[in-house]
């Protein structure tokens, strides 16, 4: 008897030990997300065409499109969205669905807070990197710890690119000519930002069509998502349709993305539609 109830103690204190863990992670990611909310500009200028002044034609177009003039320069988004995550491969996607929340604030960071599949399946978690700081973890029912990952060079590199590649497609504010900002024309249609914040640097290529909306978004990104596991420049991208106006703001509302974007070897392991897209900022 003294040994069962020995081992219901010492269960208990194990769950409560890993609750504890769970709403540390669950504490970071509201901090860090308060701390970016924080970096939204107060009473941010409104867009006019004269900043355009100087670029090649084709981001010409891409801001034409995207920002409506007038509309103020927003450089943070919270966006909800709704879709499919793939854990497998190109060969067995495993797709679960998923509902996800993010603040997007670049060149400060992001976090992106995700709950996806059913039953007992069930995964949630954040994804994040703010700097230096960046982080995976997610959670198996809540109490199973299924990947933790983060807070070293490789990582934060990574994080970046993302950061960088979803401005491109959430907050085109952000990539406005300025500092750490610059362009560079490819042909007609494809322009390439490259956006550098501190020791960090990442270009994305922009195609647009002939109105000017972004078709697509494609990096190369330091990734370990390869057979090897191992970090290395690797093609990273997305296709970017149905797009609607968001306060201004002329932005796809589905995205699909994944690893060796424009590949034989893509897989499309991110797709979702957007519900809400808030800007933060203002008096």
């Amino acid at each position: 008897m003294r040994m069962v109830v020995f081992g219901i103690v010492v269960l208990v204190l194990l769950l409560a030990a890993v609750q504890v863990w769970r709403l540390g992670d669950d504490w970071r990611a509201d901090k860090i997300w308060r701390q970016l909310a924080g970096t939204a500009s107060v009473d941010p200028p409104p867009f006019e065409l004269a900043m355009l002044q100087g670029l090649p034609e084709p981001a010409e177009r891409y801001f034409t499109y995207t920002i409506r003039p007038g509309t103020p320069l927003y450089h943070v988004a919270e966006i909800d969205m709704h879709g499919e995550f793939g854990l497998g491969n190109q060969q067995a996607p495993n797709y679960l669905p998923m509902q996800a929340s993010q603040i997007l604030a670049p060149p400060s960071g992001f976090v992106w807070r995700m709950k996806a599949g059913n039953g007992l399946m069930r995964i949630s978690g954040s994804d994040a990197g703010a700097g230096r700081e960046s982080w995976t973890r997610f959670w198996l029912l809540g109490i199973l710890p299924v990947a933790r990952a983060g807070f070293d060079g490789d990582h934060a590199r990574s994080a970046y690119g993302r950061l960088i590649a979803e401005a491109a497609i959430w907050t085109p504010a952000a990539l406005l000519p300025g500092p750490g900002v610059s362009w560079q024309g490819l042909d007609e249609n494809r322009a390439v930002v490259t956006f550098r914040h501190g020791d960090l640097a990442q270009k994305v290529e922009i195609t647009v069509a002939k109105d000017g909306q972004p078709t697509q978004v494609l990096l190369s990104r330091w990734s370990n998502a390869n057979p090897e596991k191992i970090f290395q420049e690797q093609p990273f991208g997305g296709s970017l349709s149905e797009f609607r106006d968001f306060g201004g703001y002329r932005l796809p509302g589905r995205v699909e993305a994944g690893n060796f974007f424009g590949t034989k070897d893509y897989f499309a392991f991110f797709t979702v539609e957007i519900d809400a897209i808030r800007f933060v900022g203002g008096k």
